[in-house]
């Protein structure tokens, strides 16, 4: 292809999941698209990380869906490279560990009879005297769990994953993680569990990549790549979006070299930050969206991932971290999504994630430093002893979570509206549309914006993850 001459049929900004789901199925309907991703690597946030022969994932990274269409198409990907797993998942707590989903009797046996009849009665009394409006994270926990059990085991980690009171968090966004899940169904799920429509919080399997989560993104890429119709350029930075009478004309890259060109094509798929493409807009977009754009925050992560020399120290899937004595979030051991991403059997290898705010003292620690807070931590925990370190390295992801606060919904509204006037401009996965995604979602956007362009029936990509009956019940 002749991207400096030919005007193409669809540009793709950003090769995540979403970008390359789209451009995936553009490819194969015979579309000439190109995909622009400013890092070395495909997959986003779901990229797999080679360090020494040992493959590392950023974060944890279940492949799990209720579409039909997703599961085909990650299958297509992969066939036998698709393996099923066990889930295991716990929360770590004032030195101990309970069940996640909730187990009754792990529960009891380590809150102690006292704090959990006071659990008991602190739900009963949501029962009786509910928050009259859920609009924030604590008044919907505390209707479904009781003041008790949210103090307990939502308040400390949400604090720390968003970085503002809970109070101030829209309860939109916990509707969305965790929508269907309750005391009362947990308990009714341990004991009777329903394996005709789970709750999605509660699954038990999952299928995931043989070597990580970013060999499904990679295999995407090598096909569009291959195809006639397709091409991938890495390390090329959108500098301006140029656009003309409410239609989207070309996009300016500057490649690796610091050289810049346009690319010119009829329609345009974006993945890339929402706020970053308002920002590149030339001519530039009207003062109160730029404003908006502004107004919208993220919080970032910072991966630190350490090689061990011993076996692996836990058998979880990954752990949520509620100790308050830590920054640590999570803490996944690679071996337990799969272990033929260990170099050696007998080593191991964790993730482990901090969330600040991007270009904060946090995110701005040299990596030597953090490595050593990441040994520390986990010798706090007592997972891992300090002598038995061996090498470690950090990887930062910006703009990972999009953050719900009191003043986003107005924001992101009048985002949206004037996006909607450019007629071949779409917005897809979670940095595009600033929506917590998970990655079947974000692919499922993509596919929607593929066969909007396809000329299929129209979807609206806002209507992916809002649906009850899409996240938890076939």
């Amino acid at each position: 292809m002749d991207l400096k001459n030919e005007k193409l049929d669809v540009a793709v900004l950003g090769a995540g999941p979403a970008g390359l789901a789209a451009a995936y199925r553009l490819a194969k309907k015979g579309k000439s698209v190109v995909v622009l991703e400013r890092d070395k690597q495909v997959g986003g946030m779901s990229k797999t990380v080679n360090f020494k022969g040992y493959l590392f994932d950023q974060g944890p990274h279940r492949f799990f869906t209720k579409s039909k269409r997703i599961m085909k198409l990650w299958q297509e990907i992969l066939g036998e490279d698709f393996l099923k797993v066990s889930r295991l998942t716990r929360i770590y707590y004032r030195k101990k560990f309970f069940y996640y989903p909730l187990k009754p009797f792990n529960a009891l046996f380590k809150l102690g009879v006292l704090n959990s009849s006071v659990v008991m009665l602190s739900y009963m009394k949501s029962k009786i005297f509910p928050y009259k409006e859920e609009n924030n994270f604590e008044q919907w926990v505390s209707n479904r769990f009781g003041k008790k059990l949210y103090r307990t085991f939502f308040k400390t980690y949400t604090e720390k994953l968003w970085g503002i009171p809970c109070g101030e968090i829209q309860a939109e966004w916990v509707a969305q993680r965790i929508k269907g899940l309750s005391l009362r169904t947990a308990i009714k799920n341990a004991f009777f569990p329903d394996k005709s429509g789970k709750i999605k919080t509660l699954v038990e399997e999952f299928h995931y990549p043989k070597y990580g989560a970013g060999t499904m993104y990679e295999g995407m890429a090598k096909i569009i790549a291959k195809s006639s119709h397709g091409e991938l350029l890495l390390e090329n930075e959108v500098e301006e979006i140029i656009h003309k009478d409410n239609r989207v004309t070309g996009v300016v890259i500057r490649g690796k070299d610091g050289k810049k060109f346009e690319i010119k094509a009829d329609e345009f798929i974006s993945s890339i930050p929402i706020t970053v493409l308002i920002k590149k807009l030339s001519p530039e977009a009207p003062k109160k969206v730029l404003e908006a754009a502004k107004n919208l925050k993220y919080r970032s992560t910072v991966f630190v991932n350490l090689i061990f020399n011993c076996p692996n120290p836990f058998p979880d899937n990954w752990i949520y971290v509620h100790e308050p004595a830590t920054k640590m979030l999570r803490l996944t051991s690679v071996a337990n999504f799969s272990p033929h991403m260990l170099k050696d059997k007998k080593k191991s290898a964790l993730a482990l994630e901090y969330v600040c705010n991007e270009n904060g003292k946090f995110w701005n620690l040299p990596d030597k430093k953090l490595v050593k807070l990441g040994v520390t931590d986990l010798d706090k925990i007592g997972l891992v002893k300090k002598e038995d370190f061996l090498d470690g390295f950090v990887v930062r992801s910006a703009k990972s979570y999009p953050v719900y606060n009191a003043d986003y919904p107005p924001n992101l509204k009048r985002i949206r509206r004037y996006l909607e006037k450019f007629s071949n401009l779409q917005v897809i996965g979670r940095y595009g549309m600033f929506k917590y995604n998970n990655m079947d979602h974000s692919t499922l956007t993509g596919l929607y914006a593929a066969g909007n362009i396809l000329g299929e029936k129209r979807r609206d990509i806002w209507q992916v993850n809002t649906d009850e009956e899409y996240h938890e019940k076939k």
